[in-house]
């Protein structure tokens, strides 16, 4: 019996040896899991960081590169909207000049003693002298004529065209008066 109990215990410690072999197998398959994930995590974070910081600094290059952009067009935006204005300046000081020589269309501002050529050529029309407390003297082709505020005049400067003169208003200083030229009906 001793043999028996003998191989019977060796058969109980060897499975005994075995299960706890087959446990620190499964700890060490685990361990070596556990080290394999933590590895793969760590790579794929290295990976993926690498990959992203290289479209992170091609990002920060393209932002560079934009706002330089941004800064000539900033600048190009200014200077346009200065030029603008001086050629708005200008162009209003040569449009007031225009008007003082030739007013809006028809109607005209007559200083003493200036004459006018008006109505597309047809007439020259002068203010003779400042104007008088009720009327004032005109020249109008040649021909002094003298008018009150809203009169009209009318003058045919060719045997095709017939004109109108007509003083809206005066003082002291100027004149103004409309003058518009019209085609003669053929009879």
């Amino acid at each position: 019996m001793t043999d028996r109990t003998q191989r019977s215990r060796s058969a109980a410690g060897s499975s005994r040896l075995q299960a706890a072999l087959a446990r620190q197998g499964w700890w060490r398959f685990v361990g070596v899991f556990v080290i394999l994930l933590l590895a793969c995590g760590a790579g794929t974070f290295v990976f993926f960081r690498n990959l992203a910081s290289g479209d992170l600094v091609a990002a920060r290059e393209l932002i560079d590169q934009l706002r330089s952009e941004s800064q000539v067009l900033r600048r190009q935006t200014i200077d346009q909207a200065a030029e603008l204005t001086a050629t708005k300046a200008k162009l209003t000081a040569v449009q007031a000049k225009l008007d003082a020589i030739m007013p809006s269309q028809n109607v005209y501002n007559l200083h003493p003693n200036q004459t006018l050529i008006v109505a597309d050529n047809h007439l020259t029309i002068g203010l003779v002298g400042a104007p008088a407390n009720e009327s004032v003297a005109l020249d109008i082709n040649g021909k002094q004529q003298t008018a009150i505020a809203g009169q009209p005049i009318s003058v045919v400067p060719d045997s095709s065209t017939s004109c109108t003169v007509v003083v809206q208003s005066f003082d002291m200083f100027k004149a103004v008066v409309t003058a518009s030229c019209v085609p003669k009906k053929p009879q």
